[in-house]
C-alpha cells in the first residue's frame, strides 16, 4: 500500500509541475508576443533603410533612431489586383506573407521563373520624397526561391522609377560563401546606378554568370555569385517578376505617368 501511495504522490507531483510549466510557458508566449511583433517591424524598418542607402552597412542604430529615419517614409499600401495605391486600406499590423494562406486575401498566379505560387492582393512599398514632395525613391519588397530557400528582400528605386539604389536581402537559407553572398556587402554594394528596365520599359535586370561591367556601360547586368548560378538565377527572376505584370510593374507604370504629369501622389 505504501508503495501505491508513493506512486500515485509522485504522479501528482509531476502532473501539478506539468500544469505550472505549461501555465508559464503560455503567460510567456502572451506576455513576449507584443515585444516580438515590435521587434519584428522593427527590424523590417531596418532593412528598408539599408535598401534606400539611409541607414550605412554595419550602422548599430536604436530602436528609436530608426523610427526617427523611418519616420520620412510614407507606407503606401498597392493593390496589385489594380496596379494603383488603396489608401483606404490600414497598413497597420498588415502581413503579406500571412495573407498568401488566405484565397480572400491573395490570388494564385501564372507559372513563373521566380517560383511564386500566389501574390496577396495587397502589398506595402515604401516612398520617400524630397523637401519640395517630389518623389525621391520607392522600396519594394521582394521575394522568390533560391537553391535552398525563399528569399526576402528589399529593392530601392530612384525618382525615375527606373535607376536602382539599393537591395538588401534580411531572410534566406542559402548556402553560406555561395548563395548566401547575397547579403555580402560589397555585392550588394554593385547594384545602385543600374537600370531596371531597358528602353521598351520591359524589366530587363539580371545577375550575371561571371563579371558584368560598369553601370555606365553594362546597366542592366550585375555580377554573377560564384559558385551560386541557381541563386544568382532566382535573384534575376524575382526582380523581374516583381517588376512585372503579376508584380508591381502596373503601379511602377502609373506611377512614372503621375510623376510625369506633375501629379504627385
Amino acid at each position: 500500500m505504501r508503495s501505491r501511495s508513493v506512486v500515485i504522490d509522485a504522479l501528482a507531483v509531476s502532473g501539478m509541475v506539468c500544469v505550472v510549466c505549461a501555465v508559464l510557458v503560455s503567460t510567456a508566449a502572451v506576455t513576449l508576443r507584443e515585444r516580438q511583433v515590435a521587434n519584428a517591424e522593427i527590424d523590417r524598418r531596418r532593412n528598408v533603410l539599408t535598401a534606400a542607402g539611409v541607414l550605412r552597412e554595419g550602422e548599430g542604430l536604436p530602436a528609436a533612431e530608426i523610427e526617427r529615419r523611418f519616420a520620412a517614409f510614407e507606407i503606401v499600401v498597392v493593390d496589385l489586383r489594380m496596379g494603383e495605391a488603396d489608401p483606404s486600406f490600414d497598413p497597420t499590423g498588415y502581413d503579406a506573407r500571412r495573407a498568401l494562406v488566405d484565397p480572400q486575401a491573395s490570388r494564385a498566379v501564372p507559372r513563373n521563373d521566380a517560383q511564386i505560387l500566389r501574390v496577396p492582393n495587397r502589398a506595402l512599398a515604401y516612398k520617400k520624397r524630397d523637401s519640395s514632395g517630389a518623389l525621391e525613391l520607392l522600396v519594394l519588397p521582394i521575394e522568390g526561391k533560391g537553391l535552398w530557400s525563399t528569399m526576402y528582400g528589399f529593392l530601392a528605386l530612384g525618382p525615375d522609377l527606373r535607376t536602382v539604389r539599393g537591395l538588401t536581402y534580411y531572410q534566406h537559407g542559402e548556402t553560406p560563401g555561395l548563395g548566401g553572398e547575397v547579403d555580402n556587402s560589397r555585392w550588394r554594394a554593385l547594384w545602385p546606378g543600374r537600370q531596371a528596365f531597358d528602353a521598351a520599359g520591359r524589366p530587363a535586370i539580371e545577375v550575371a554568370r561571371g563579371a558584368a561591367g560598369p553601370a555606365a556601360t553594362d546597366p542592366h547586368r550585375v555580377d554573377g555569385l560564384s559558385g551560386a548560378t541557381i541563386t544568382s538565377r532566382g535573384v534575376t527572376a524575382m526582380l523581374r517578376f516583381w517588376l512585372g505584370e503579376q508584380g508591381f510593374g502596373p503601379y511602377l507604370e502609373r506611377l512614372r505617368k503621375e510623376t510625369a504629369s506633375g501629379q504627385v501622389r
